[in-house]
């Protein structure tokens, strides 16, 4: 519950300013300079909106100095080791953990609508066979409203929650299907009595020539990275996403605006990068180059997969990826592949050299993501993917929260200009 209990003064041209102060029900207070402009006639500058809280939010939580990771209310770590993706998609949703029959009628839901139109199969033949899987899932899940306009009215409770339904149970078919496209084989149709993850994998690995049985071991892995991206704040993605919903489009053309965002290396492709750098290095022998190339600061080139932006200690999504990084490796007996070596001494020498734990640079969970994904047969261009699946029920989640909330208005950053004065035009003989 936000309250207003005090207020921020300050003075500026000689004139004192109240500005009202919001505490948060976990974090640090807010100074809200909503009204600061009209009566100040000035603007803050805040690059990246680092230091800018652009809406009110009750579904996710991040203390970056503590590496402390909630979903309304619940940390990251219990729901990863005790819940499920399909629980936790309800939670981010309606805002508690579900009943049994609640949970039953959510999943069958789901379930009931993995499919996809048939007519989408021609839409999948427009791209070229060399596409990248974003690439189609930017132009697939926008064309979504083309095919399911009847739930586009962003003004029906009913059509938002049919909507929403409809993305979460069709955006891992379409994923799987992008990645079908991309290697030349069949689609595969979604099953009904298999769970979520299982669905998946049997989607991207099952030919008709040979039946694909899911390992539970891996729908375990494979629903823990749903489950730890499921959700984060107000990211990048996640800002565009309600950016674009607050001018009124339709909830597909605003979660595929999330996934062209998300695409970014700075943001959804992090463990796609890390996997390439892991190969770069190439040998064990190499690390002490590339760990001396990281420390030096007159090289450009970075370590990914360690550190983050918004923890500053430790990512909490970390520790359980790892544990399902182990279970994976041991299951697929593949724990001396040399990439997967060179992977356990990086994280070795980052747990362990003074210059890595002063600065920081601990593994995050990018770095253990693109392990078992790769372990798990997916080519890195399949990563980013993924993560949009993952975090297409935060999306929408967050964009529900937009729509409903009674203050929210069209985005409209301003801007501290810096080109030229006015000046007159000059007639094109005498430039």
């Amino acid at each position: 519950m936000v309250k207003t209990t005090k207020s921020a003064n300050l003075l500026f041209d000689g004139k004192n300013f109240d500005l009202p102060m919001k505490s948060p029900s976990i974090g640090p207070d807010v100074i809200d300079i909503g009204k600061l402009y009209n009566e100040a006639d000035i603007f803050t500058f805040d690059p990246g909106f680092t230091s800018t809280a652009s809406c009110e939010s009750s579904i996710t939580y991040i203390d970056g100095d503590k590496g402390e990771l909630l979903y309304r209310g619940y940390p990251i770590d219990q729901l990863a080791e005790k819940s499920h993706f399909l629980e936790v998609c309800y939670l981010l949703l309606y805002g508690e953990l579900p009943t049994s029959p609640q949970l039953n009628d959510f999943e069958n839901r789901v379930t009931m609508h993995t499919m996809v139109h048939e007519q989408m199969h021609n839409l999948f033949r427009g791209f070229r066979r060399d596409a990248h899987p974003m690439a189609i899932m930017v132009g697939v899940v926008g064309a979504m409203s083309a095919f399911y306009h009847d739930s586009t009215d962003i003004n029906d409770q009913m059509q938002r929650e049919i909507s929403s339904i409809r993305m979460i149970a069709k955006v891992p078919t379409i994923a799987a299907m992008a990645y079908k496209y991309s290697i030349g084989q069949p689609y595969v149709y979604p099953r009904n009595d298999l769970d979520y993850a299982s669905n998946f994998l049997r989607m991207c690995f099952s030919v008709p020539a040979q039946e694909y049985e899911p390992n539970p071991i891996l729908s375990r892995a494979m629903d823990r990275i749903f489950t730890l991206h499921a959700d984060h704040e107000q990211n990048a993605s996640t800002s565009t996403v309600r950016l674009a919903g607050s001018s009124g489009a339709n909830p597909f053309a605003c979660i595929a605006a999330g996934i062209a965002c998300l695409w970014g290396p700075a943001h959804g492709g992090a463990n796609q990068a890390c996997l390439e750098m892991l190969h770069e290095i190439g040998s064990l022998d190499r690390i002490p180059e590339y760990i001396n190339r990281a420390k030096d600061k007159d090289d450009p080139f970075r370590l990914m997969g360690f550190g983050h932006r918004v923890y500053k200690n430790f990512d909490p999504r970390a520790k359980v990826m790892k544990e399902s990084a182990d279970e994976v490796l041991e299951l697929l007996g593949i724990e001396n592949n040399e990439i997967l070596q060179i992977a356990k001494e990086l994280e070795r020498i980052a747990l362990e050299d003074e210059y890595f734990i002063e600065k920081k640079l601990y593994p995050n969970v990018d770095f253990y993501s693109g392990i078992i994904l790769d372990a798990m047969g997916f080519p890195t261009s399949m990563f980013t993917p993924i993560f949009a699946l993952s975090r297409t029920v935060g999306w929408i989640s967050q964009w529900k929260e937009m729509i409903a909330d009674p203050v929210q208005k069209i985005g409209r950053p301003r801007q501290l200009y810096s080109g030229p004065v006015e000046r007159d035009y000059i007639k094109l003989e005498n430039r």
